[in-house]
């Protein structure tokens, strides 16, 4: 029972370390489910059980493994990533860089009540906020523009 445990612990340290865990499916999510009940199951002496549940999620994922890399797939286009000023003037304001000017201005206007120097913060943290601020609204003006025509 105890190896199963270090098991299911390593596991979930991998998916979380590579990112699996926040790109997972509804069909992943239920076929570990499946995968982790009947591990389960089995360590608890009830293998006729857990072994089909476990094969079951293991044949899941051996197929899904093969279609994917069989199938071509089509180049995604990404928007191009944000300047590490943008991604840190965001993070302050607790917004993701992608975020419209609506959102911007109720993020700053929730933050900068609390750390207004008329209400016991500092001048240099409302600067940064109101920096932050500036900046965010001039990406999304500037993101917003449509590209000039040649």
């Amino acid at each position: 029972m105890g190896l199963l445990a270090l098991l299911l612990v390593g596991l979930a340290g991998w998916l979380i370390w590579t990112g699996k865990l926040q790109r997972m499916t509804t069909k992943d999510g239920m076929a570990l489910g499946a995968a982790l009940v009947g591990a389960v199951l089995a360590a608890k002496g009830k293998p006729v059980i857990g072994a089909p549940l476990l094969l079951g999620a293991a044949l899941f994922f051996a197929k899904q493994g093969k279609s994917a890399n069989s199938r071509p797939r089509k180049p995604v286009e990404k928007a191009p990533a944000p300047r590490d000023d943008i991604i840190q003037a965001s993070a302050l304001l607790g917004i993701t860089p992608d975020a419209g000017a609506n959102a911007i201005r109720a993020a700053h206007r929730r933050l900068i009540a609390s750390v207004h120097p008329d209400r016991g913060g500092t001048e240099a943290l409302a600067a940064q906020i109101n920096a932050a601020r500036d900046l965010l609204l001039a990406h999304d003006a500037e993101r917003r523009k449509p590209a000039a025509r040649d």
